[in-house]
């Protein structure tokens, strides 16, 4: 099962970055956050309703809540959004994969989660292999002052996601629905978005609204939304914030992809050896417990 949930994160997640490059083409950044999770708390919070599964919370927890709304579907959103007007869909997931030593400090900060070895050599590698893809972008001098704007703005929206991460963990040691406090979230993240828009003056409807909107509102709030966020964070609940969050540096993978036949991305030498050090991390991660568990085994039989 937690493989299944881990492979449905990915390949969503991994996606969603092009979506977003085609609805930030036509509204602000904060209105297509908007559309994104009104669209997204509407259809979760119907489907629990009609199906009786939405779970009452107290005031303290809805408290909670409207902080993960904001953390998760509010700021890390609205950074990454913006962020797009200063490197391409593909370097923005490979940024974002920073969440896993977020989510792992985080948990140890917060929950006293003990930090498991193989942590170590895996994040290296996951890092070296996130600087090999960049390389190309970091060592362009005429573009390296935009370039940094945007890694910035990414890695505030990512420590932003990861203190949603540390939200969601607590509703769930607390035993409460992952569905419900999503659906909850999701609408307080809506609210804190329109809320912006309101108050600043922007146009909530896009000047033209056009197919490619449509399809990329829809995508982005029923796939990477619903189904992605509710995946993600039922894996949290299973596997621990540290090791969910390792999905992400899978992410560039998908995404880098995409954006080669999209956004025209070119692979070099330095991008491919990347590549092959974030799988060698994963790798790491994954097989590491499995390895020393078989060896256990055989050394006790």
């Amino acid at each position: 099962m937690n493989l299944v949930l881990y492979a449905i994160v990915v390949l969503i997640w991994g996606t969603t970055w092009i979506a977003i490059t085609a609805q930030s083409n036509v509204v602000d950044p904060v209105v297509a956050v908007f559309w994104r999770f009104l669209i997204a708390a509407s259809c979760l919070m119907f489907g629990l309703l009609i199906t009786r599964r939405l779970r009452p919370l107290s005031l303290r927890d809805h408290g909670f809540c409207a902080a993960q709304g904001l953390c998760v579907f509010g700021l890390n959103f609205l950074c990454f959004y913006h962020a797009i007007a200063y490197i391409n869909s593909g370097l923005e997931s490979v940024i974002f994969s920073i969440a896993v030593l977020f989510n792992t400090l985080n948990s140890r900060v917060f929950f006293a989660q003990k930090i498991v070895p193989q942590f170590f050599p895996a994040v290296i590698l996951g890092f070296l292999g996130m600087f090999l893809l960049f390389w190309q972008d970091l060592s362009s001098t005429h573009v390296q002052g935009t370039t940094l704007l945007g890694i910035g703005l990414c890695m505030l929206g990512t420590y932003g996601f990861s203190l949603g991460n540390m939200i969601s963990t607590r509703h769930q040691k607390r035993g409460l629905d992952v569905l419900s406090t999503n659906a909850y979230a999701m609408s307080y993240g809506t609210l804190w978005m329109g809320l912006f828009a309101a108050l600043t003056g922007m146009q909530f409807l896009p000047a033209v609204w056009n197919w490619q909107f449509s399809l990329a509102v829809g995508y982005l709030a029923i796939f990477g939304s619903v189904i992605g966020f509710s995946a993600y964070f039922i894996l949290v609940g299973r596997i621990g914030a540290g090791q969910a969050a390792y999905s992400t540096l899978l992410f560039p993978l998908v995404a880098l992809s995409i954006s080669t036949f999209w956004e025209n991305y070119h692979w070099s030498i330095s991008a491919v050896l990347g590549v092959i050090c974030i799988l060698l991390g994963n790798l790491i991660f994954f097989l590491a417990p499995k390895l020393k568990f078989l060896a256990l085994k055989k050394a006790i039989s």
